[in-house]
């Protein structure tokens, strides 16, 4: 069995790597595109075992544990601005590109969250790697993953055979969210708000952070509807200081994605607030549906910029009196 077996719900991005290496032109490079939480990482590792492991289940399972010299994954850093420091780069990870292939045929690089890695306004390290990818060694493949494409340089990209990955359907999430044991009650509302990206669900399926996410966008809409500047700058405080903003913002998005749905009128099976679908209704006078999309789109803005290390307080800000004033 095909370790590219394992990957569900993407199909397109399977079936054009299997196709590569059944015809013997896997790429030096790719560009893994997709949102989070959908089978990028995954669909690395499957490729690299498929090729390195050729079955054998010894050599499968030195590559889950880490340990295979030609399977090798460098995520960003758990520190500081998380990108990955030119010098570590150059003495650690750029020079066994020079030696491998070490054991098997071939040798992958994974890269996951590239654009973390390698941000486009730190471009060392990304130029670093640049010029390995444009001298690329006989069998020696390097998989970058990254749901925002575009903070990478241009020149990396360019350098990268780009395979989208798409969301997942909601039967595949909800398989997910049963076999990490999250309750019944939980799936559905969780699955709802989660966009298609099976960490998200999680996210949202721990600890009732579905209910305490949904109460807080609400009150998040009453400040932006009957606060005055001086409150919206002490809500921008307060949601500075969460270890959830993130995901918080995200909700955010659904929920006036929602409104906007449900101003065109549009059944509440297809919201991610279904089951508030009465204040949904309640809400959707005020604003239109325009006005309803242009603040999703604001809201993406906010979390890119915090992406891209933002200061939190002043991208809250813009974001919350942005909100108010698109009526």
């Amino acid at each position: 069995m095909s370790a590219l077996d394992s990957v569900r719900a993407q199909d397109g991005a399977v079936l054009a790597l299997t196709r590569a290496r059944e015809h013997g032109r896997l790429a030096s490079a790719y560009l893994f595109d997709g949102p989070s939480g959908v089978g990028k990482e995954l669909t690395a590792l499957a490729l690299a075992t498929d090729i390195v492991a050729s079955g054998d289940p010894h050599i499968v399972e030195r590559i889950e544990l880490g340990a295979h010299p030609d399977v090798r994954v460098f995520g960003p850093r758990d520190e500081g601005k998380r990108n990955i420091q030119v010098e570590v780069l150059r003495t650690e990870i750029l020079p066994l590109a020079q030696f491998a292939p070490f054991e098997a045929a071939a040798t992958f690089f994974i890269f996951p969250e590239a654009d973390v890695s390698f941000p486009v306004f730190q471009p060392e390290a990304a130029n670093a790697l640049l010029k390995t990818l444009e001298e690329p060694r006989p069998n020696v493949h390097f998989i970058l993953t990254s749901e925002r494409p575009d903070s990478l340089l241009p020149t990396i990209r360019s350098r990268c055979q780009r395979v989208r990955f798409g969301r997942l359907p909601q039967a595949v999430l909800r398989d997910i969210l049963s076999s990490e044991g999250v309750p019944e009650d939980c799936i559905a509302p969780a699955i709802a708000l989660s966009g298609g990206r099976a960490d998200v669900a999680l996210a949202l399926a721990s600890d009732g952070a579905v209910d305490t996410l949904s109460d807080l966008v609400f009150s998040i809409d009453d400040a932006i509807r009957s606060s005055g500047p001086g409150a919206l700058v002490e809500l921008a405080e307060q949601l500075a200081r969460r270890d959830d903003l993130e995901l918080a913002l995200l909700t955010l998005q659904s929920f006036y994605r929602d409104r906007a749905a449900t101003s065109l009128g549009l059944v509440a099976e297809g919201l991610g607030f279904s089951e508030r679908i009465e204040e949904l209704q309640e809400r959707a006078a005020p604003i239109s549906s325009t006005a309803a999309a242009a603040r999703v789109s604001l809201i993406h803005d906010c979390v890119r910029s915090m992406q891209k290390n933002a200061n939190k307080q002043v991208a809250l800000d813009s974001l919350l009196f942005g909100l108010r004033n698109l009526r």
